[in-house]
């Protein structure tokens, strides 16, 4: 069971199809000047914006191993015009990571600065208040699985209260490995219409993402290096399946360490879940 449990949470981080394997990583520090992390990563300095202010801030971020990459940052004080970020990319699935931190005091309360984070032209972070989730100078970072079409990857950021802002952005191929498949059906048989929805939180990270179940499937590829996503300490995960109608159907929680999950030998599984029909 542990070992099956392992699986469904390292699908969730990376969904299908793969990314053409060439695709180099893209991780760019924002606001500020080219910078390797405590695990040998090289961060680019700022490139791919269309507007906004670089800043850099002197507080003492806290919860990271990088508190370097989180003191500069950009902001965008243009009401009119959102800040994006575009990335040439190969046409795939990827990850984004979104770093970001409140180290401006008097904007260290609840509802300061509130904004909204697109990726590919869809919300994926409504109304995103830093303070309300890191505190004050704390460390945060924001996941999700998108997909690029068109050959590029897009990142908008729009201003709900005060200005948005970004301290380094992060897009990860999605990574090779087994596949596995969810099944969610009615116990009559019938494939459950909903949507799969997912948090992988940590003392240093937090992900989240959705998937469409399609004929009541979730078909997803293994993230079999979860180190490369910074993943190397216990962790919880939280899935919740909720019907067309928004009736939570499914829900399960759990802790996990990576370095207790082998997915070497694993080539393909899956995992079938019956639901009572609301």
């Amino acid at each position: 069971m542990r070992k099956l449990i392992g699986l469904i949470v390292f699908l969730l981080i990376v969904s299908l199809p793969v990314a053409a394997q060439t695709q180099q990583p893209i991780r760019v520090n924002c606001g500020g000047p080219s910078y390797t992390d405590s695990l040998g990563h090289v961060w680019a300095a700022d490139y791919g914006y269309n507007e906004g202010t670089a800043s850099t801030v002197a507080a003492k971020i806290t919860g990271t191993n990088d508190p370097a990459l989180y003191q500069d940052g950009r902001w965008n004080g243009n009401p009119i015009v959102p800040m994006t970020y575009t990335f040439p990319v190969l046409n795939g699935n990827y990850h984004v990571n979104l770093y970001f931190t409140e180290a401006v005091t008097q904007l260290q309360q609840v509802g300061a600065r509130v904004f909204d984070v697109k990726i590919q032209g869809a919300v994926v972070f409504p109304r995103l208040d830093i303070f309300a989730e890191a505190g004050t100078d704390g460390a945060l970072i924001k996941g999700a699985d998108v997909t690029a079409s068109n050959g590029k990857l897009v990142i908008e950021f729009d201003s709900i209260v005060q200005n948005p802002k970004v301290h380094a952005i992060e897009i990860l191929p999605g990574a090779s490995g087994p596949a596995l498949t969810l099944n969610f059906k009615y116990p009559d048989g019938n494939p459950v219409v909903g949507i799969l929805s997912y948090a992988v939180t940590s003392s240093l990270l937090s992900f989240q993402g959705t998937a469409p179940l399609t004929n009541g499937q979730a078909q997803c590829v293994l993230y079999t290096n979860p180190s490369a996503m910074g993943i190397s300490t216990q962790f919880t995960v939280n899935l919740n399946l909720t019907d067309s109608a928004g009736h939570q159907l499914w829900q399960l929680s759990l802790g996990m360490n990576p370095a207790q999950v082998n997915l070497g030998a694993i080539q393909t599984s899956s995992l079938n879940v019956i639901v009572q029909k609301l």
